[in-house]
């Protein structure tokens, strides 16, 4: 049956996460509840004080938690919403206070329903590190890197092996549960194959769009009418684009993001002229309001990456893989502190209920990987069926279907306020995509397709394999 849990509370004994990042921290969070000790493993240099950390290369560009995403959160760190409020990271309506270019045209300003609330990388892994540090139990092991995970029982994890900085040695830390949370450049896969575990090749959906970025200061005495403006990419023909966001402490973080040879320039000027071809005026006006050149990051490993441990059927035992070990998303989609938040959530959940039925630990972790995976295959399909599109030899029926029908529904929601709330509750993940085809939109959108003359993509040659493929027969 595995390790029981111990104990009056009905805890187990150790848990150890490896990678003390967004992703490490929201695990580390949920494990609390149901092991005496949870001990962070973080092979950089950081503390309670610390933000995001040097080895989380998108930390620097825009973020802006999805509605789903902050929901969950604040079950997790109750008045977290609040705290970061207090800082100045604003709330806003997805419709009233966002300037939305879309490929149509602007998205209406009506109010959605919908809040959201943006803030820097930075300051979101501060709050949330400093939380976690406080929390009974817990350790932070810093500059301690992961070399291995441990089997005593063939196929069953027991310890992960690390070295901190300056020792000669490695040490080995005992584990009732390992939980990798190293993100995409962790090393997850060779740990693995060191286990002689053959992994899969992972899916991968080339982006091909690099991100450059800065904070500024925003002024008090000129607030515009907005909070956040946007202008989005769309294949084929809206290769450049770009977000601003109020953030805490009366700053704006500006992203630009172009397509291929679209490169946002790094230089001074060559940003503001980057931002002065965009359609939407919003950016090139802020940063022309700037009062001193500000330092500039620049990202371009964006690809949509899934490696697929679902479908290993010699998974270890009391091994689990979350957050960007197991996918990364386009950062442009905003997908990724919010899918995290979902698989911790989901794994509190298994983990509650197999407390209270007083089970052991061994038979969680396949389980686990396969409902990370179904998880995964909305958010998944969304980012990557847009990607796909860039690519004129590799467009799937499917993504060929859906941009199709993207294109129509940006086109009736630029005069549809009822449309676009539909789309922005589909968009943060707070309602499922099949929203955009009830009978009343559907309508819609056909009706405004006809009288444009635009029919869906016809059916040409064989489709490469659909996004569905994490569970469909033989993986499983």
């Amino acid at each position: 049956m595995g390790t029981r849990t111990h104990g009056s509370d009905g805890r187990w004994e150790r848990a150890v996460v490896i990678g003390g990042g967004y992703g490490g921290l929201v695990t580390a969070r949920v494990l609390t509840g149901c092991f005496r000790e949870v001990v962070i493993l973080e092979r950089d240099q950081v503390d309670e004080d610390t933000g995001v950390h040097p080895h989380a290369p998108q930390g620097n560009h825009a973020h802006a938690m999805l509605a789903k995403g902050a929901e969950v959160l604040e079950t997790l760190f109750p008045g977290l919403r609040a705290e970061l409020l207090d800082l100045g990271a604003p709330v806003y309506d997805y419709g009233e206070r966002m300037s939305f270019l879309q490929p149509a045209g602007y998205a209406p300003r009506h109010r959605t329903g919908v809040l959201i609330q943006s803030f820097t990388r930075d300051e979101l892994e501060r709050r949330l590190r400093k939380r976690v540090l406080a929390l009974p139990g817990v350790t932070l092991l810093a500059s301690a890197r992961c070399e291995g995970l441990v089997t005593e029982r063939p196929g069953v994890v027991t310890a992960v092996v690390y070295r901190a900085a300056g020792s000669a040695e490695p040490s080995r830390l005992a584990a009732d549960l390992v939980v990798d949370a190293s993100g995409r450049a962790g090393g997850l896969d060779r740990r693995l194959e060191a286990l002689g575990v053959s992994v899969p090749e992972p899916r991968v959906v080339k982006a091909k769009i690099t991100y450059t970025s800065m904070n500024f200061a925003r002024p008090e005495q000129d607030r515009p009418d907005f909070d956040a403006a946007y202008q989005m990419t769309f294949a084929p023909d809206v290769p450049r684009g770009g977000v601003i966001l109020a953030v805490e402490r009366n700053r704006w973080t500006c992203s630009l993001f172009g397509f291929d040879e679209q490169v946002p320039p790094t230089d001074d000027q060559g940003y503001l002229d980057f931002a002065r071809s965009l359609a939407n005026p919003r950016l090139a006006e802020a940063i022309e309001h700037r009062t001193r050149p500000e330092p500039t990051h620049r990202y371009v490993n964006a690809d949509n990456r899934w490696s697929r441990y679902h479908r290993i059927k010699a998974w270890p035992e009391r091994l689990l893989a979350i957050g960007d070990s197991v996918c990364v998303f386009n950062p442009v989609y905003g997908q990724g502190l919010t899918v995290a938040a979902l698989e911790a959530r989901l794994l509190h959940r298994m983990l509650t209920a197999r407390r209270t039925a007083g089970e052991g630990l061994d038979g969680l972790s396949r389980g686990y990987q396969r409902r990370v995976a179904r998880l995964l295959l909305v958010p998944w399909t969304l980012s990557s069926n847009s990607d796909l599109m860039w690519n004129p030899h590799e467009r799937p029926v499917s993504a060929r279907i859906a941009h199709w029908y993207n294109t129509q529904v940006f086109a009736v929601a630029v005069d549809d306020p009822q449309v676009w709330s539909r789309f922005a509750r589909v968009a943060n993940m707070v309602a499922p995509p099949s929203l955009l085809f009830r009978p009343s939109v559907l309508v819609k959108v056909l009706g405004a397709a006809l009288r444009r003359r635009t029919p869906p993509p016809a059916r040409a040659g064989t489709p490469a394999p659909g996004p569905a493929d994490p569970l469909s027969p033989g993986t499983r």
